[in-house]
């Protein structure tokens, strides 16, 4: 039987809740749970020097992390990743803020990702990528000679070929995409654009049942859409009106309107933008009392 190995930018480690690595990883700790297997990726913590990487077991799974230096989380992670990745994959090309150096640090840190995984991986494993910070891992661990199954899931948008066409060595990306056996997408918009782009921007052929040839390589990809479990969602806010937490704060309250958000403190998450929208909002409406008629119906 193969081995699930999960490859992420964080790892949610036991114990620090799957709430404080992002949504990503929230859709991820139930699979491996399920299958156990081994999951890689930066441990979220910055030191002066590479170091070798954090090794050890919990419930089953096999947890393996390594600290980045600060040079390389900013270009990788803040710079190449979010300045330039994230908005141009959002289509927000206003936003993109592309620089040689942050793109070297980019390869170099997926480079080193992928030296510190390939001692770690036997030849049965199933290897799952995971969204834009590594895009290039694949080709980096086929350069160690990592002949395992890899596959790729974005779970961002990806643009059509004229945004993607604006950032500098966006061949490379495409050439990098290649390198996994499975590309996974979220939408059939995402999956037209990269066909698009494969065939008009890396002079490849898709064949009628959907195999991609390009850079010399033979991949699929596909959609396979994530999402939430909703009845488990109702089940827990059913719970939750009943808990005492929530009576206790329904009468701090004193019968005074509440709107709750969950939202990472990051600008891709448009918060200034949402402050005013609901400023505006209270300046337009006059707020919803029990003894008044709800001005929000209509």
């Amino acid at each position: 039987m193969s081995r699930l190995v999960i490859v992420s930018n964080r790892v949610a480690l036991p114990g620090e809740g799957a709430q404080r690595s992002g949504g990503l990883v929230t859709g991820l700790v139930d699979a491996l749970h399920q299958a156990g297997g081994l999951w890689f990726g930066w441990s979220g913590k910055l030191r002066e020097t590479h170091s070798a990487p954090n090794v050890f077991e919990a419930e089953g799974v096999t947890y393996a992390t390594i600290d980045l230096t600060r040079a390389d989380h900013d270009g990788y992670y803040s710079g190449f990743s979010n300045a330039s990745l994230w908005p141009l994959f959002h289509y927000r090309l206003d936003l993109v803020n592309f620089t040689r150096r942050d793109f070297a640090a980019y390869r170099r840190v997926n480079a080193l990702l992928a030296d510190t995984l390939a001692p770690l991986l036997k030849p049965s494993d199933l290897v799952w990528v995971h969204d834009y910070h590594l895009i290039p891992m694949a080709e980096e661990l086929r350069r160690t000679g990592a002949a395992e199954r890899i596959g790729f899931f974005l779970h961002t948008p990806f643009p059509s070929l004229g945004v993607l066409a604006t950032l500098p060595h966006y061949g490379d990306l495409l050439k990098s995409l290649c390198a996994y056996d499975l590309v996974g997408f979220q939408t059939i918009e995402d999956l037209t654009a990269f066909h698009d782009a494969i065939v008009r921007g890396a002079s490849g052929k898709i064949s009628a049942d959907g195999r991609i040839r390009a850079f010399d390589r033979d991949l699929r990809a596909g959609v396979f859409p994530i999402g939430v479990d909703p009845e488990a969602i109702a089940d827990m806010a059913t719970r939750a009106v009943r808990s005492r937490t929530t009576r206790r704060l329904q009468e701090s309250l004193r019968s005074r309107q509440l709107i709750i958000g969950v939202d990472r403190l990051d600008y891709s998450k448009g918060l200034e933008h949402r402050f005013k929208a609901f400023a505006c909002f209270l300046e337009s409406y006059t707020p919803f009392t029990p003894e008044s008629e709800n001005p929000w119906a209509r």
